[in-house]
């Protein structure tokens, strides 16, 4: 089984590269399943119901989230109604009073089954569950016949993201991080045959400060004002990596980063 793990899609120049190349990205890698981080979407800041359906559209099945889910007010009605059938996923370990859920289960159009987590660190980061702990109640309650299992783990501190890999090794097909924008180059398959990048990188401006105009974030770090942060615009890129997972063990065969320029098709 193959999958397509697309990183998070910072506002408008992230989702226009993933609506010109999404499509053809996962054709080329013959893509049972397509999943993207969607917190970022909405000008860098969250993500409306419009966007959701926008990046639908484009060919992704599952949205995954982070601590700028809830940033737009218009989402939580959204979460409540059933989110696109449950495919936008908020962290799994917010309170359970929160709307909306953190784990999507599905089938390929094959008949795969399969199960997405997601899954926010607390270093660095606002006080929720425990991660590590709700990946193991999540675990749990997945069927039996679920062997296809990917956890976005979206978190600041790169050991607590190493450390849920290890964790979670042998019990997941893959732990892909996200939330920092920076791609990290220590993609490998674990001892117990879970694949693992620490973070896949941004969907977006590269010519930014993780994906803000970089002038206005220079302007913050000099002056000390909360200076408004505008997205940047320039070197757009999609970036994530691609999965082959057994789907009958549930364990990974191989993991690959990419990096696609917006003129590279």
């Amino acid at each position: 089984m193959n999958i397509l793990f697309i990183g998070d899609v910072f506002g408008s120049p992230g989702r226009r590269i993933v609506c010109e190349q999404a499509k053809q990205l996962a054709a080329e890698h013959a893509a049972d399943l397509v999943i993207a981080n969607g917190e970022n979407a909405a000008a860098g800041y969250g993500i409306t119901p419009p966007l959701v359906q926008e990046l639908l559209d484009a060919g992704i099945d599952v949205l995954t989230g982070g601590n700028h889910i809830f940033d737009r007010k218009e989402i939580l009605p959204f979460f409540e109604q059933g989110a696109a059938q449950g495919r936008l996923l908020r962290p799994a370990n917010y309170p359970g009073t929160n709307p909306g859920s953190g784990v999507y289960l599905g089938k390929t159009g094959s008949g795969i089954p399969y199960a997405v987590l997601s899954i926010q660190g607390r270093v660095f980061m606002p006080a929720l569950d425990c991660p590590f702990r709700t990946a193991d109640r999540l675990l749990e309650n997945l069927p039996s016949e679920v062997k296809v299992v990917l956890v976005d783990a979206h978190g600041e501190a790169t050991s607590e993201k190493q450390a849920l890999g290890f964790y979670l090794d042998g019990r997941v097909s893959a732990v892909v991080g996200t939330h920092t924008h920076v791609p990290t180059a220590d993609e490998k398959i674990l001892p117990g045959g879970t694949a693992f990048i620490t973070d896949v990188g941004m969907t977006g401006p590269y010519d930014s400060v993780i994906g803000n105009d970089k002038q206005a974030v220079l302007e913050r770090f000099l002056t000390g004002l909360n200076k408004r942060m505008e997205v940047g615009k320039d070197d757009v890129r999609l970036c994530g990596v691609t999965l082959d997972i057994d789907e009958v063990t549930g364990r990974a065969r191989r993991i690959q980063r990419f990096a696609l320029s917006e003129n590279q098709k």
